[in-house]
C-alpha cells in the first residue's frame, strides 16, 4: 500500500513537471510564453522567423502586435540615450556609436518621473488634473522657446545649457514641438532625454540637469509648480545645498549601498 502511493505521488511529479516544462520550454528554435491578448489556455510559441502561433499552430499574430503589446507607451513622446563627448552642435542628437538606449523605468530610478498625455486636450484632460493634484501643482503658466517668441534666442538657448539644479521640481510639460532634457547618472554621465509633443517631464529637486532645444529650435511647455515658482538656477558646483544633499541620498548614494 505504502508503495503504491509513493507510486502515486512520484507519477504525480513527474506529470506536473511535464506540464510546466511545456508552458516554460525554450531552446534555440522556439520560446513559449503565456497568452498576453486574449484569454487562451495554451501558450504561445515565438519562432526565430518572426511568426507567432498557438501550439497547434492556429491564432498566428503578427510580429508588430507583440512588439506593440510590449512596448512603453511614453517612449513614443519621451525617448532617453546616453551621450557621446562631441562637443559639436548642442542641438544634435549625440547618440553614442552605437546608439544606447534607457529606459524610461531606469530613468526614474535617478528620481526623473515621466507621463504620456493628451496634449491636444490638455484643458479637460483628467490625467493631468489627477497629476496635477496629486503633486500640489497648483501654479501653471507656458514658455514657448523658438526665435520669433524669445529675445536673445541664441544667447539663452546657451544659457538653458549651462548645467545645473534647482531647489524644487522641475516639472514640463511639452505640448507642441520638441526638445532636449539632459540629466547626470549616479556615474556622471550625461544622459539626453528626448520629449516631444504629450510627454511630460518631472526633475526632483537637487539634480544636475540642463536643457536646449533640437534642431527643429521649436518648444512650448507648460511649467508646473507647487505654490508660487522659484527659477532660480544654481550653475554646478552647488553640492552645498540641502536639495542637493538630499538628492543625493536618496538617489545616489541608496544606489550604491544597495549594490554593495
Amino acid at each position: 500500500m505504502m508503495r503504491d502511493r509513493q507510486l502515486f505521488f512520484g507519477l504525480l511529479l513527474i506529470l506536473t513537471f511535464v506540464s510546466l516544462h511545456k508552458l516554460c520550454y525554450c531552446d534555440d528554435q522556439t520560446v513559449s510564453c503565456e497568452s498576453f491578448d486574449e484569454p487562451f489556455g495554451g501558450s504561445w510559441i515565438v519562432s526565430k522567423n518572426g511568426d507567432y502561433e498557438d501550439e497547434e499552430g492556429n491564432k498566428r499574430i503578427t510580429k508588430t502586435t507583440l512588439v506593440e503589446a510590449l512596448k512603453d507607451e511614453r517612449e513614443d513622446v519621451i525617448q532617453a540615450w546616453y551621450m557621446d563627448d562631441n562637443q559639436e552642435d548642442q542641438r544634435l542628437p549625440h547618440h553614442k556609436d552605437p546608439k544606447e538606449f534607457l529606459s524610461l523605468d531606469k530613468l526614474a530610478e535617478l528620481g526623473v518621473l515621466s507621463w504620456r498625455l493628451d496634449a491636444d486636450h490638455y484643458e479637460t484632460d483628467e490625467e493631468l488634473k489627477k497629476i496635477r493634484e496629486s503633486g500640489g501643482y497648483s501654479y501653471m503658466d507656458f514658455c514657448e522657446v523658438c526665435p520669433e517668441k524669445l529675445q536673445n534666442y541664441e544667447e539663452k538657448v546657451k544659457s538653458f545649457f549651462e548645467e545645473h539644479l534647482h531647489t524644487d521640481e522641475e516639472i514640463r510639460y511639452c505640448v507642441a514641438g520638441s526638445g532636449y532634457f539632459d540629466v547626470r547618472d549616479r556615474n556622471e554621465a550625461w544622459i539626453r532625454v528626448w520629449v516631444k509633443k504629450g510627454g511630460m517631464i518631472v526633475f526632483p529637486a537637487g539634480i544636475y540637469h540642463r536643457f536646449t532645444v533640437d534642431s527643429d529650435n521649436y518648444i512650448k511647455a507648460m511649467r508646473l509648480f507647487a505654490g508660487g515658482p522659484v527659477w532660480t538656477p544654481y550653475n554646478r558646483p552647488h553640492d552645498h545645498l540641502p536639495a542637493r544633499k538630499e538628492y543625493v541620498d536618496n538617489f545616489v548614494n541608496k544606489a550604491f549601498n544597495a549594490s554593495a
